[in-house]
C-alpha cells in the first residue's frame, strides 16, 4: 500500500510512493532543513510542508522529529564511514609496498573532505550537531566519528605496532585534524581546491605516522 492510497486530503493523493520511496524522500527533505535551519528551528510541519504530505503520512514513518533527525545522522554517517572503510581498504587487503602508506593517509583525509563535498552544510549534522545535550542523543551523533576512529585505529595498530590505547589516541588525532580541515574548506575555503587542502593535511599527519611504522612492518616489495 502507498502513502497516497491511506492518507487524506487532495495533496497525499497527488502523490503516489512507495513506502521506502516515500521513506528517502522525506529523509531528503528533513536532511536539507534540518542542516540549514537546526533541529531546534524546524518543526514536523515543515517538513510535511516541504514534502507535500499529510502530517499523518511524515508520523506513519518517523513517530517524532527526533527519529527523523536521529534517522538522518546515521545515513549521513554511514556515507562517511563507507569513504573511511574504502580508505583503509588497501592496507588490510595487503601487501602494501614501501612509499604507499603516504596515500592510504590520504585516502582517509580525502574521504573526510569528499563528504563535506557532496554533504555541504549538511555535514555539520555529524560534526557540530546542535542536539548533544541528551546523553544517548549524543552517542547516536557521534556514532560515525567513533566508528571511524575505530577503524582507524585498527590499521594504526597493526602498522605502528604500538598498544591500543595508543593506536586509538592517534586516530583521534588524525579524525580531529581530517574534520576540523574538511570543516575549515566548506567555511573558508579561500579558494583552495580540495586535493590541495588534501595534499597539506596529509604531509602533516603522514611526517609524523612515518616515524612510528614499526621497524619489522611487512611490506610487500620487501
Amino acid at each position: 500500500m502507498t502513502d497516497a492510497q491511506d492518507a487524506t486530503g487532495p495533496r497525499a493523493r497527488g502523490l503516489r510512493m512507495a513506502r521506502a520511496e516515500r521513506r528517502s524522500q522525506l529523509l531528503a527533505v528533513a536532511l536539507d532543513l534540518f542542516s540549514t535551519e537546526g533541529f531546534h528551528h524546524v518543526s514536523m510541519d515543515d517538513i510535511a510542508d516541504r514534502a507535500e504530505v499529510s502530517k499523518p503520512v511524515l508520523y506513519r514513518h518517523f513517530p517524532s522529529k527526533l527519529d527523523l533527525y536521529l534517522a538522518v545522522v546515521d545515513e549521513q554517517g554511514e556515507a562517511l564511514l563507507s569513504a573511511v572503510e574504502r580508505a583503509v581498504a588497501p592496507i588490510e587487503a595487503g601487501p602494501i609496498g614501501r612509499g604507499e602508506g603516504r596515500a592510504v593517509v590520504a585516502a582517509v583525509v580525502h574521504a573526510y573532505l569528499a563528504f563535506v563535498q557532496v554533504a555541504g552544510e549538511s555535514s555539520t549534522l555529524l560534526f557540530e550537531s546542535d542536539v548533544t545535550h541528551d546523553a544517548q542523543v549524543r552517542v547516536r551523533v557521534e556514532h560515525a566519528a567513533a566508528e571511524a576512529t575505530r577503524r582507524i585505529a585498527d590499521v594504526l595498530a597493526a602498522v605502528t605496532g604500538r598498544d591500543r590505547a595508543d593506536a586509538d589516541v592517534l586516530a583521534s588525532a588524525l579524525v580531529a585534524t581530517a574534520q576540523g580541515a574538511a570543516t575549515y574548506w566548506l567555511r573558508r575555503g579561500d579558494g583552495q581546491g580540495v586535493e590541495r587542502v588534501v595534499e597539506l593535511v596529509t604531509d602533516l599527519q603522514w611526517r609524523g605516522l612515518a616515524g612510528l611504522v614499526r621497524p619489522d612492518f611487512p611490506y610487500g616489495d620487501a
